[in-house]
């Protein structure tokens, strides 16, 4: 019986996007989305955590977008808007809760 182990190579996908200075600058709407799981309460921590609202204006995104289906949070560059929005799907991911929040281009 052989000991040795057989020789494996892993090859991962990964593909890159690139995108120029212009496209990075430019301004993205982040949005949360409503769901029927994550507690209002933990929806407003992560507003204000992550993406520095006031109190009241974490409550009233929180209740637009409980009564509306979704609410516009912030305006912000694409990179900072990517990078604030993983840490917050990463800590709702962790406290086991879906919050859902998404980026859309700003028209104005």
């Amino acid at each position: 019986m052989s000991t040795e182990q057989p020789a494996v190579t892993v090859r991962p996908a990964v593909s890159f996007a690139v995108a120029s200075n212009e496209e990075l600058e430019r301004p993205y709407r982040v949005i949360v989305q409503n769901d029927d799981v994550t507690p209002m309460d933990f929806v407003v921590i992560v507003l204000r955590v992550f993406f520095g609202l006031d109190l009241a204006r974490a409550e009233q995104v929180m209740l637009t977008a409980h009564y509306e289906g979704r609410a516009l949070v912030t305006v912000l560059p694409l990179q900072e808007a990517q990078e604030r929005v993983y840490q917050a799907h990463h800590a709702a991911r962790e406290a086991g809760y879906p919050l859902t929040f998404y980026l859309e281009p700003d028209e104005q």
